[in-house]
């Protein structure tokens, strides 16, 4: 498979309607891509490219490990975010999180969506998701489907979802190290993947080919609101049915006073 340039990827973004001077939080899997000219940075490269240089470019960047102190300068990303995420953030004009629930940013946005302290649960409004929220951003799905979707947990809290399941991680607080225990709307986030239909049923998602790989694009405000709809008439929309087995979502359920 020959790989496609750069521009070649860009023009694909723009097809998929990706604004220029947006603000776009990315999910991506660079296996199904792949192959780019220039790899993983010649795909930041095109999506900087069609945003311009007004647009802000945000993806996720936590550390995945409960055990490590967050050093935003070293701390590698979680490896199911992708190496695409990791190179990302390792770019000297990309701005990180300084906590272990950390988003990654380039543009002039990125102080905004990446700064504050530690946000409990991890995607409040005034989290990095939240403020690509806030900013009307879009969020492309590229490579990897809604189930991958942190907008999603955005959602659930706006709505007040019954369940909270446990999650800790260490801070650094008067030069000592410190876990902090919390608790998240946390479960196995595979019916994220009826949001495919509630946006579609509306026109409100973009699908395409990005790469190599089947792509979604939506303006988070839109992912939100159809989600908010259906939390409002289920709010364990969300959720496996306690017969379907699924440990993770039992958790969850388990968890609801």
């Amino acid at each position: 498979m020959e790989p496609l340039s750069i521009s070649q990827v860009e023009q694909q973004l723009r097809a998929m309607n990706v604004r220029e001077g947006a603000v776009l939080l990315v999910h991506t899997s660079y296996r199904a891509v792949r192959p780019i000219e220039g790899g993983p940075r010649g795909l930041i490269e095109a999506l900087r490219g069609a945003l311009g240089p007004r647009g802000t470019l945000v993806m996720p960047s936590w550390t995945g490990d409960d055990n490590a102190l967050f050093d935003p300068l070293a701390t590698p990303a979680a490896a199911d975010l992708g190496v695409v995420a990791e190179q990302f953030w390792r770019l000297p004009d990309v701005v990180r999180s300084h906590h272990f629930q950390a988003f990654a940013a380039w543009g002039p946005q990125a102080n905004f969506v990446t700064e504050g302290p530690l946000p409990i649960p991890p995607h409040i409004p005034a989290s990095p998701v939240g403020r690509v929220h806030e900013l009307d951003g879009q969020v492309l799905l590229l490579g990897v489907g809604h189930d991958a979707n942190t907008t999603l947990h955005l959602a659930e809290l706006m709505a007040g979802v019954p369940y909270r399941t446990p999650g800790s991680g260490l801070v650094l607080r008067d030069g000592r190290p410190e876990r902090i225990e919390y608790e998240e709307n946390d479960h196995c986030c595979q019916r994220f993947v009826l949001v495919d239909e509630w946006l579609r049923n509306r026109g409100l998602q973009t699908e395409g080919i990005v790469g190599h790989a089947r792509a979604r694009l939506a303006r988070s405000r839109d992912i939100v609101d159809v989600s908010l709809e259906n939390l409002a008439r289920d709010p364990l929309v969300f959720l496996h049915s306690l017969e379907d087995g699924c440990e993770e979502c039992n958790s969850a359920r388990a968890s609801i006073r």
